[in-house]
């Protein structure tokens, strides 16, 4: 178990020199990787949105699998968007940015989180509820790191 500490340790300081500045977690595929993220809560499962079914929100680009799912968010993007701008809850907690993995989620009172991979999802479910108190006092200030 402590090998897989370690080199989820060694991935994550990895990863934070490539954060990047912006609030959301983007790539050319979109925002959070262009995966719809209405689609996890009403299809409980990442799917790959569409670029015919985009919406510019906090300078982001995001995708959706059809134009409901786009008509949701666009009503109220709090309520679908991921956590820390779709960086890893974890990252976060741990003060920095990371990229997320689509598949390593998880929705805790309504809300979505994502991760970096499993391995880092597992080890934010340890402590859950701390993790997410800790993350949420941080992210004012790591929003705006590189």
């Amino acid at each position: 178990m402590s090998r897989i500490i370690i080199l989820t340790v060694f991935v994550l300081a990895t990863v934070k020199v490539s954060a990047q500045k912006a609030e959301v977690f983007s790539t050319s595929a979109g925002a959070i990787k262009g995966y719809d993220p209405v689609g996890y809560f009403n299809l409980g499962k990442p799917v790959k949105g569409n670029a015919s079914f985009t919406f510019r929100w906090n300078d982001a680009d995001w995708h959706f699998v059809s134009q409901k799912n786009l008509d949701a968010f666009k009503a109220s993007p709090e309520k679908y968007a991921p956590q820390f701008g779709g960086y890893c809850a974890y990252g976060v907690f741990d003060n920095h940015k990371a990229s997320t993995d689509p598949d390593a989620w998880t929705i805790v009172d309504g809300k979505l989180y994502l991760n970096y991979n499993t391995d880092v999802k597992t080890l934010w479910g340890k402590d859950m509820a701390g993790n997410i108190k800790k993350a949420n006092e941080l992210w004012p200030t790591v929003k705006n790191m590189e």
